[in-house]
């Protein structure tokens, strides 16, 4: 009953997303005020059915419903309560219902938190939103239903796969589809300006919070998928350039372009057909990265939801949502006029450098995720395109990136002049060398790749700091001059700093970091880094639904004890697959890891040992930029839009790039 109630809801929400995608656009576009109207309650219904058949599928799991056949396929009765929750979505089915939950539900905070936009504006943005839902809830019921029944019921399940046991994969899938799927609104504010022809200011204020929200979630999202395979794999990387993260970081490259470029159409009125193409691209940049992880073209380990037949579907999907945005592109963009000027030295310059070093850069990965399948398409033979590529291509590509990062807040809109900047940039050039210098002269290997490396993130530190205290300057306090200083402001300083931590977590990481991999049995050590690794004991443990061998390793330096680890290899039960625990003495400073490989015999092991300095520093950089995107994300301007009306401020004003 309860999985034929879930397919039922599913039928209303595509009865309500498809009436909301005609009546909506239709009636604004006629000025029609009562098919107008009907936008609000459709998507708030659409949201509410499309969270009953969530909720139904939950509990068919949560229940070991084994006459479903999606359930049979990624649940057993021995797997956690919380993983047969993560089940939900760690199968093709429930991931795409995953997706179409996320979009109803940016659908329904559009249509609480816009009561200060023009009804016309309201119904277009829903409006574009229900037709995107209208794909997938018409491919769930057609072409992946998650209420499949299996007659009679099988007495048991396979299994979730057991990569995806684990803490972060419940958190992971959510906060990236958030973000996915969080683009959209950008993408659906401008469809609907195209389709009103208000390509202005106002425009832009209205669609920037939405965007930078969806960037918050994506860049979290990223993080926890990142922090995942570093501790789950056993392999000690934090990314690896597969082609499913490269699926996420494209989305979020241009995403990023867009949000900076967003600033400049709210500010000066400028790049509004760059911006809008910007917002058509992000998105499409995210319904591939759905392609990518559920058609079946690609092998990885975060492609764990695959099916070929399925993916043409998405891929024809994909080719009709954003042909058609390009068509009304490129019927509507020749009318808007080019915006306000600017000379070669201003803030609009920088930003529009940076706009197109970040759009590179993401066309740089789609290259080298997308040419092996093209190859192998066209039956030219197999390769791999790994991280020697994208570091070697990369690299060039984003120091100046982050050079510019420390020049733009300091420019002036319209028009800078060079001796300005280089006078209030001289003492953050200056910090930002000394401290790069002392930092590798204090860890005690002089290397020029990490001295550069550490410089950009104290450049863009440093610069950070002087644009903050320029902003401040005045009569008064200087705490309340800080006071004053708008959210936005505040956020785009503080997504900055986490940017430099990142870039020297990423630094040191990559300079420092060291292995071992050794023979180890009970009584045997190997020293690393000063820290001298024993194994006291190895023995059998059982797990809810596994079986693991364990050891017991204490980790002391010059005598004294500083922690006891207890790396694991599993073997699950129902699917007979072995997985790799590691075990981390996790620190702000440094990370020491263990992890178990093969076995030699019966207490003899490959034991691999790492020390990984200032790894933590690498997520608690995104973690930096996503609270800097909510803090800007939440600036008093953007309620008080339509009152204020579009403010072109001049180049005097703090602005949160």
């Amino acid at each position: 009953m309860i999985p034929e109630l879930g397919h039922l809801a599913l039928i209303v929400a595509l009865t309500l997303a498809m009436t909301l995608g005609v009546l909506a656009i239709a009636g604004a576009q006629r000025g029609n005020v009562r098919w107008m109207a009907v936008a609000r309650p459709a998507a708030r219904g659409q949201f509410a059915f499309v969270a009953i058949a969530f909720l139904c599928l939950t509990y068919t799991f949560v229940s070991n419903d084994f006459s479903v056949h999606y359930v049979v396929s990624n649940s057993n009765s021995r797997l956690p309560l919380a993983y047969r929750i993560a089940a939900v979505w760690g199968g093709h089915e429930g991931s795409l219902l995953l997706w179409t939950l996320c979009l109803s539900a940016w659908m329904l905070a559009v249509t609480f938190f816009s009561r200060h936009l023009p009804e016309a504006m309201v119904a277009r943005v829903l409006g574009v939103m229900g037709l995107v839902s209208v794909g997938f809830l018409v491919f769930m019921l057609f072409a992946s239903n998650p209420f499949g029944r299996v007659l009679p019921a099988a007495p048991e399940g396979s299994d979730l796969n057991p990569l995806l046991q684990d803490p972060g994969m419940v958190a992971h899938p959510p906060l990236l589809y958030m973000g996915y799927v969080g683009f959209s609104v950008a993408y659906a504010f401008a469809i609907a300006a195209l389709l009103g022809g208000r390509l202005d200011a106002t425009w832009a204020r209205w669609s920037r919070p939405w965007t930078t929200i969806a960037w918050m979630f994506l860049t979290l999202g990223i993080a926890v998928g990142s922090g995942w395979a570093y501790y789950e794999l056993g392999w000690g990387g934090w990314w690896f350039w597969d082609p499913v993260e490269n699926a996420s970081l494209m989305p979020w490259l241009v995403g990023t372009a867009l949000i900076h470029s967003l600033a400049v159409t709210e500010k000066r009125g400028g790049f509004r057909a760059w911006t809008v193409l910007l917002a058509i691209c992000t998105f499409a940049l995210s319904l591939l990265g759905t392609f990518l992880v559920r058609s079946g073209v690609l092998s990885s380990v975060h492609a764990f939801a695959t099916d070929p037949r399925r993916g043409t579907f998405i891929l024809v999907f994909l080719s009709v949502v954003i042909g058609a945005s390009l068509v009304l592109y490129a019927l509507r963009a020749p009318r808007v006029g080019a915006g306000a000027g600017f000379h070669p030295i201003s803030r609009e310059s920088m930003l529009l450098a940076n706009n197109v070093l970040l759009l590179v850069a993401a066309g740089t990965v789609l290259l080298g995720t997308l040419y092996p399948l093209f190859l192998d398409a066209l039956g030219l033979g197999k390769i791999s395109v790994g991280p020697p590529y994208f570091e070697t291509v990369l690299v060039p590509l984003v120091t100046p990136v982050l050079f510019l990062i420390g020049l733009g807040p300091i420019a002036r809109w319209k028009k800078a002049a060079l001796p300005e900047l280089a006078t209030r940039l001289r003492w953050a050039a200056a910090v930002a060398a000394i401290t790069a210098m002392l930092s590798t002269l204090a860890l005690g290997r002089w290397r020029p790749a990490v001295a550069f490396g550490l410089i950009m993130a104290a450049w863009i530190a440093a610069s950070s700091i002087v644009a903050l205290i320029g902003n401040a300057r005045g009569a008064g306090r200087m705490a309340v001059r800080l006071a004053a200083i708008p959210r936005g402001y505040w956020g785009m300083v503080l997504a900055h700093l986490g940017l430099a931590v990142f870039v020297a977590g990423v630094t040191l990481v990559r300079g420092y970091e060291s292995s071992k991999d050794v023979k180890m049995r009970r009584g045997d050590s190997v020293t690393l880094a000063d820290n001298v690794f024993t194994m006291q004991a190895l023995g059998a443990a059982d797990g809810p639904n596994y079986t693991a061998t364990r050891a017991t390793i204490t980790v002391t330096r010059a005598g004294a004890p500083v922690a006891t680890l207890e790396p694991e290899k599993r073997v699950y039960h129902a699917s007979g697959m072995a997985m790799t625990e590691a075990a981390i003495d996790w620190g702000l400073m440094r990370d020491l890891y263990v992890s178990m490989a093969e076995p030699l015999d019966h207490d003899t092991w490959i034991v691999r040992v790492q020390h990984k300095p200032f790894i933590s520093w690498i997520w608690l950089g995104c973690v930096a930029m996503a609270a800097g995107g909510l803090l800007a994300a939440t600036d008093r301007r953007y309620r008080l839009a339509v009152r204020r009306g579009p403010v072109l401020h001049p180049a005097a004003a703090p602005a949160a790039v």
